[in-house]
């Protein structure tokens, strides 16, 4: 993807390796879209969702290359978060390759107390001449975004009518659960024989009526 004019940000680059690594000599910048960015942090962060950012430190060994390492951009979201912000994507971009260096000398905003952050901020009064962009707006979702669960196991981002389906489908079983819970009959408790207390014996079968049958008349008979 093509990005802001690469002679700016090299001089943007060689006044960020002057003052942070002077014995750098090299460093990559590759611009992205979402969906592949998407895919990088998914694969080394295990975070499957865009970034507008991600740098990626080089071990180099003694006597090779001094490739200090590279820094992907997502451009997308560079310019979302430009027109959040009411900036060209060009001064959007720079903010994030001055993040991103910083990154790449070791420097880590999630672990440390601010410093990086200060930092970054003198960095762009420095060589920018100009106020420094806030970095605590949410970056990479947009707003009613979902987060969606496919089949196997990994979860990505939707909007739109796919975001709208998702709910209304979270909906339909939220009241599918509610329903059944209505229906389903509370279950009697069992009834507790105190102790000593005697059973009912059962009914001793009808004995049956025995019918006595009457002997019949004797009939007398003329012998010749």
């Amino acid at each position: 993807m093509r990005g802001p004019g690469e002679q700016s940000l090299g001089k943007l680059l060689h006044s960020l390796r002057d003052r942070l690594a002077p014995t750098a000599q090299g460093v990559s910048l590759t611009y992205v879209d979402d969906r592949g960015m998407r895919k990088l942090n998914r694969e080394h962060r295990g975070k499957n969702m865009t970034t507008d950012v991600l740098s990626f430190p080089s071990s180099v060994e003694k006597g090779a290359f001094p490739h200090l390492g590279d820094i992907v951009i997502s451009l997308p979201t560079a310019e979302k978060m430009a027109k959040k912000f009411g900036v060209s994507r060009r001064r959007e971009v720079e903010t994030l390759v001055i993040h991103g260096f910083l990154h790449l000398c070791g420097h880590d905003h999630e672990k440390d107390h601010g410093e990086m952050m200060e930092l970054q901020a003198q960095l762009e009064r420095e060589l920018l001449e100009t106020e420094p962009l806030s970095m605590s707006l949410k970056r990479g979702r947009k707003p009613g975004s979902k987060v969606k669960k496919l089949k196997d196991g990994t979860r990505v981002v939707v909007t739109g009518r796919a975001a709208a389906a998702l709910v209304r489908r979270e909906r339909v079983k939220k009241e599918k659960k509610v329903k059944v819970r209505k229906v389903a009959k509370p279950k009697e408790p069992a009834v507790k024989r105190g102790p000593g207390r005697p059973r009912k014996e059962a009914a001793a079968p009808a004995k049956r009526a025995l019918r006595r049958r009457r002997p019949s008349p004797s009939r007398s008979g003329v012998i010749a």
